[in-house]
């Protein structure tokens, strides 16, 4: 059986995501696979931050004769167990990480001015209710 390493689509229309994996050579594209090996992600903006590989399992489909793909190769090239470019991967992934966390915090904080605001229009609703109550008692009094 000869295998190939190559990327099976996954996702939905226009949010393409691929997983690397090892297949036999004669499977369609999307079709079964032996092992998943790793994932790219192209919709992610950080260019060096889209490939994760399980170097291990790579390296050693690799050594009992698997064959990748074009562009799998290309993928192993830079980001593979002896890649070119594993250095500005390791910092666009951090990079990442920080872009994430600063959007969940921002969405806290937009949380949080939310129910502030919420809390002082009920309280407004309130002492306007109180301000109509005292208004029609007066006016009952007279």
């Amino acid at each position: 059986m000869a295998v190939r390493i190559r990327m099976k689509r996954c996702g939905r229309k226009h949010r393409p995501f691929f997983r690397i994996c090892a297949t036999d050579a004669r499977a369609p594209r999307d079709g079964r696979v032996i092992e998943v090996l790793g994932t790219y992600d192209p919709m992610i903006p950080l260019t060096d931050a889209r490939v994760t590989l399980n170097f291990e399992r790579v390296q050693y489909w690799l050594s009992v004769g698997a064959q990748p793909s074009e562009k799998v190769k290309i993928l192993l090239k830079k980001y593979g167990p002896n890649g070119t470019h594993l250095e500005k991967q390791r910092e666009a992934i951090e990079k990442l990480r920080q872009m994430q966390a600063a959007r969940k915090a921002a969405a806290e904080h937009a949380l949080v001015l939310a129910e502030q605001k919420k809390a002082a229009k009920k309280a407004l609703e309130e002492v306007t209710r109180a301000a109509e109550a005292e208004a029609a008692e007066e006016a009952s009094a007279e």
